[in-house]
């Protein structure tokens, strides 16, 4: 076991840059709103736990069921896609019953927007690349991050104001469909080489 700060930084940045949870907190506001509470600690806890088991696992459950990992991005760029619509139009495309807080703090919470394809698919790439026990160090100092921003999502809305939560909301809707387009696109290009 070899633990250099060098790796985890890079690997906590690139990761961070790839959850983006700061640019996720209109999402978080919009979700509060939806459902009520969101329980903050069980959220990235759960985001955690899908890195972590994802990092070892991954590969292997996508071969399992046949699935390859551009094809599990391309599957999470449309998800990604529908939730920048609903933010960039103010509409709501996907309607659940009952949606309770605690399946909020999962589904789309934890997955896929914190755990998603992309930080899913970056974790695979990453595990090539730097030492597994520095990767999981960034992963929790990642989800500490999380927890953080998501505890204290409320007084950002409050200092926002809901016209600044309303302009935040949309600018982040086209970054997330920028982040969804450029997923699609990479990754199709990548099945595309393939074939």
């Amino acid at each position: 076991m070899q633990i250099i700060f060098k790796e985890i930084f890079t690997v906590f940045m690139v990761l961070f840059a790839v959850v983006d949870i700061v640019g996720n907190i209109p999402i978080v506001i919009d979700l509060r709103k939806k459902v009520g509470h969101i329980d903050s600690k069980k959220a990235a806890i759960i985001s955690g736990v899908i890195m972590v088991s994802f990092l070892f696992l991954g590969k292997s459950i996508l071969n399992l069921i046949g699935v390859d990992v551009n094809s599990f991005a391309v599957a999470g760029s449309f998800i990604l896609f529908f939730i920048a619509l609903e933010m960039i139009l103010g509409i709501t495309l996907y309607k659940q019953e009952e949606q309770t807080a605690d399946m909020a703090s999962i589904f789309p919470l934890a997955f896929p927007l914190i755990a998603g394809p992309g930080s899913l698919t970056t974790l695979l790439s990453l595990r090539a690349e730097f030492r597994t026990e520095n990767i999981i160090i960034a992963i929790i100092l990642n989800v500490i991050v999380i927890f953080i921003v998501l505890k204290t999502s409320r007084s950002i809305e409050r200092f926002l104001g809901q016209n600044g939560i309303n302009i935040v909301r949309k600018v982040f809707g086209v970054v997330l469909l920028a982040i969804a387009v450029k997923l699609f696109a990479h990754n199709v290009k990548a099945l595309i080489e393939v074939i």
